[in-house]
């Protein structure tokens, strides 16, 4: 089966390169076009009502569309941002101790390493790091629970290795207003796989965007706050007194809502996409399920066909189980080397460190395959 139909603009436009790096910019489907061109249209339609469209329409089926894939019993609970920094950064500045004591991993994506590290530097964290590898969920587990951290911060799936914390339920088991609080990192889990968040709703922030697996693009990043976690926070634009503009003169109003974690005017643009492939995948009756059950043959097949190939002899980080990562994880000395020479033949992958990652989309079939697999025995062992 094949779904190429999907994405024709998107592959015409480089029609001899072959992309296995979905994991980390994921080609856009047609849809996201005409979700696209209905933002331009609608601003040159609307003109300055433009917003009551964008905030009574758009929003809020962009709201249910995320609170369908998580099993959120409340789509109220999802508020939208630029990028999940900008979320990152409201979560925190709704705590008052300083410094805020936080736990994370070793395997946490830029977004979150960087600002962790500048903070360490400005005095604002003090941070434990758990390693990643063998026994993490439980090593960390152990760490959450040694009641010295007010916020515990971690990926749903290791961007970098693919390894998946299974545990989400323990570590929402600790999560309490006063502190911690805890943040689930889901970008690489989000339409990746199958989550039913509806037991831990109460409990957990979780972030993802459009931007990988939900197809989207940029700028429909969001954030699932747990009601009665950071009603104020320090970091806030004027959306966030929207609905709070009956608080008494001299008052800073918050919304009760996910809306209290809102930023300024932005750009709808990316949830006009968001919402069109989502509305796609529905008519299509593509689901996240759905969509792994073609891609699971895909990777079994690469797995299948490595035997002779340099890349039988490197590590592979995340073999198999479930749930697990859509992309496979290759550690090597060679890696780098590795991605190189597979560029020179268009073939698209990426490299973090030492490890080569070789990601899966709905936009592949078993021919992209085959020619992948054609392709790796030349390269240097």
């Amino acid at each position: 089966m094949s779904y190429k139909h999907l994405f024709q603009r998107s592959l015409a436009a480089a029609p001899d390169r072959l992309h296995f790096a979905a994991h980390s910019h994921h080609l856009w489907p047609d849809a996201s076009w005409l979700g696209h061109q209905a933002a331009w249209q609608d601003a040159a339609r609307l003109a300055d009502h433009k917003w009551g469209r964008v905030m009574e329409a758009i929003w809020p089926v962009a709201q249910r569309h995320v609170s369908d894939e998580l099993r959120l019993p409340d789509p109220s609970t999802v508020v939208f941002a630029g990028n999940t920094h900008d979320l990152i950064l409201r979560i925190v500045s709704a705590r008052v101790e300083h410094p805020l004591r936080v736990l994370t991993s070793d395997g946490e994506f830029h977004s979150f390493r960087r600002q962790s590290q500048r903070w360490i530097e400005s005095g604002r964290i003090a941070l434990d790091t758990v390693p990643t590898g063998e026994r993490f969920t439980e090593r960390f587990l152990a760490a959450a629970r040694s009641g010295r951290h007010d916020l515990i911060f971690v990926s749903q799936v290791m961007f970098g290795s693919g390894e998946v914390f299974t545990a989400l339920a323990d570590l929402a088991a600790l999560a309490d207003p006063k502190g911690p609080w805890i943040v689930i990192d889901g970008y690489h889990g989000f339409t990746a796989m199958e989550n039913d968040l509806s037991a831990v709703a109460d409990r957990v922030f979780y972030l993802a965007g459009g931007y990988k697996y939900a197809m989207a693009g940029e700028g429909a990043a969001f954030l699932h706050c747990p009601p009665g976690f950071g009603q104020r926070p320090e970091i806030t634009g004027w959306y966030a007194e929207f609905a709070g503009l009956e608080a008494p003169p001299g008052q800073i109003g918050y919304a009760t809502n996910a809306m209290r974690f809102m930023g300024s005017t932005f750009d709808p643009s990316g949830l006009y996409r968001f919402v069109a492939v989502r509305d796609m995948l529905a008519d299509e009756g593509l689901t996240t399920a759905a969509i792994n059950a073609h891609i699971a043959p895909l990777r079994e097949q690469l797995l299948a066909g490595l035997t002779g190939t340099p890349l039988a002899d490197a590590e592979l980080l995340n073999p198999g189980g479930d749930p697990r990562a859509r992309f496979l994880a290759f550690r090597s000395t060679q890696a780098a080397a590795w991605k190189a020479a597979l560029d020179a033949q268009e073939i698209v992958t990426d490299v973090r460190g030492e490890v080569l990652r070789i990601g899966f989309g709905l936009y592949h079939d078993v021919r992209d395959v085959r020619r992948l697999l054609d392709a790796l025995p030349s390269l240097s062992a």
